[in-house]
């Protein structure tokens, strides 16, 4: 199981960081990924990071003001987004990988997903 924290309302230029809690034991054999859907469009690649943390790979939109990263002690995997902007503004969903590596960027790559948490930017 995924769940999904640390979505909310800030103004553009902001900071906010995601965090995915995971239940199970092999929850470092896995890439984890972060995707985004707003109203109206397709679940959108944000970022993947893979099982062991040392590789991680963004969409162009997000390269540079996102880090991804994770703890495997914790099971938890982070989101860190910085300088946001209006047009970040959608459901943010973590989801788990079926491989190790970041590899493998579509939705249909990965085989666990969580429920969700709203990032909202005002100009």
């Amino acid at each position: 199981q995924l769940q999904a924290s640390g979505g909310g309302l800030v103004q553009a230029g902001g900071s906010l960081r995601l965090s995915c809690s995971v239940s199970g034991r092999t929850f470092s054999d896995y890439a984890m990924g972060w995707f985004r859907q707003a109203p109206g469009k397709d679940r959108q690649f944000v970022a993947t990071i893979s099982w062991s943390g040392g590789s991680t790979k963004y969409a162009d939109s997000v390269q540079g003001r996102f880090t991804v990263s994770r703890d495997n002690a914790k099971n938890t995997v982070y989101l860190q987004m910085n300088n946001l902007k209006p047009e970040d503004t959608a459901v943010y969903y973590c989801a788990c990988s079926y491989y190790g590596s970041t590899n493998y960027v579509r939705a249909a790559d990965f085989r666990k997903w969580g429920q969700g948490t709203q990032v909202t930017v005002s100009s």
